[in-house]
């Protein structure tokens, strides 16, 4: 090849500088990019982590609102023994005949009830209260049904009578109320239909 061809194949000068201006310039272009992305991760990272510690601070202040409220629960339950203890001792000596005729059964009987009293009057300070059963219908989600009563002036389902006492702990149940409920006795052919059934 001639001398003259090989300057002609040559890239001038000038244009090599401006293409390699114009490469640096993307380049700078590409890493500005890629900084400017950098910083929006870092920044998206950033809001997680402030989501999660957030999320995080929220749990434990509810799981310390729970240890204060429902630390307590078993201790609590526990004590529901004490009450009954009471009731019974109560009920025992109204119902023995010997000391129904003692001078003294008044006096003890009234230190009972104050005992009793007492006791009732600090577990309501401490959110344990009765479940009341006076006329209710059972519902499982408080009361245990341990018999069923035939009894045709009360709707079915209806609570009798109440065997122990059920408790709640604020809004947890505690103990549930153990209940006789009414139902209504067979009719006679329902009597004979099961007759039926069984044989």
């Amino acid at each position: 090849m001639s001398e003259k061809n090989k300057q002609n194949h040559k890239i001038p000068e000038e244009d090599k500088n401006e293409e390699s201006k114009a490469s640096e310039k993307s380049d700078n272009k590409t890493k500005e990019k890629t900084i400017e992305e950098k910083l929006k991760e870092a920044e998206e990272k950033s809001l997680r982590s402030l989501a999660e510690i957030e999320n995080q601070r929220r749990r434990f202040e509810k799981e310390i609102k729970d240890a204060f409220e429902f630390g307590s629960f078993n201790f609590a339950k526990e004590s529901l023994a004490i009450l009954d203890n009471l009731q019974r001792a109560k009920d025992a000596i109204k119902n023995d005949e010997k000391l129904k005729n003692s001078s003294d059964l008044d006096k003890f009987l009234e230190n009972i009830i104050i005992i009793e009293k007492d006791l009732v009057s600090i577990f309501e300070k401490n959110k344990i209260k009765k479940i009341d059963v006076n006329n209710k219908k059972f519902d499982p989600n408080f009361h245990q049904a341990m018999s069923e009563i035939e009894d045709d002036n009360s709707e079915q389902g209806t609570i009798l009578h109440e065997i122990q006492a059920g408790y709640m702990f604020s809004d947890r149940l505690l103990r549930p109320a153990l209940v006789s409920i009414a139902k209504k006795k067979p009719t006679k052919d329902q009597g004979n239909k099961d007759k039926k059934e069984e044989k």
